[in-house]
């Protein structure tokens, strides 16, 4: 398993045109092949914390290489990000407990 944690600051630009790419998105990765979840956060500093959770790598970079992800990459460098920070990492183990 292949987990991505994004860091984001958003610009003063990052409106409407914004929230419907990041709508958009949302509803496109959770149909990409080996994409498992997706949870999101906002600091108290305004910062935005997306962490997301792949199958593998292969479907990790068909995700990235997806022309709709492309275009809202290069939007975001352009107007909606101040700055970014993505980190990928492999899971080398995992636990859970589940009291339900």
């Amino acid at each position: 398993m292949i987990i991505i944690i994004f860091r984001v600051r958003l610009s003063p630009d990052a409106g409407k045109d914004y929230e419907a790419m990041e709508a958009e998105l949302g509803g496109l990765v959770q149909h990409n092949p080996g994409f498992i979840d997706a949870k999101s956060y906002v600091a108290p500093d305004g910062e935005h914390l997306t962490i997301v959770w792949w199958r593998d790598e292969e479907s990790l970079r068909a995700w990235r290489e997806l022309p709709r992800h492309r275009e809202a990459q290069h939007a975001a460098r352009a107007r909606w990000h101040d700055y970014y920070r993505v980190e990928v990492a492999t899971v080398t183990r995992s636990s859970a407990f589940d009291r339900s």
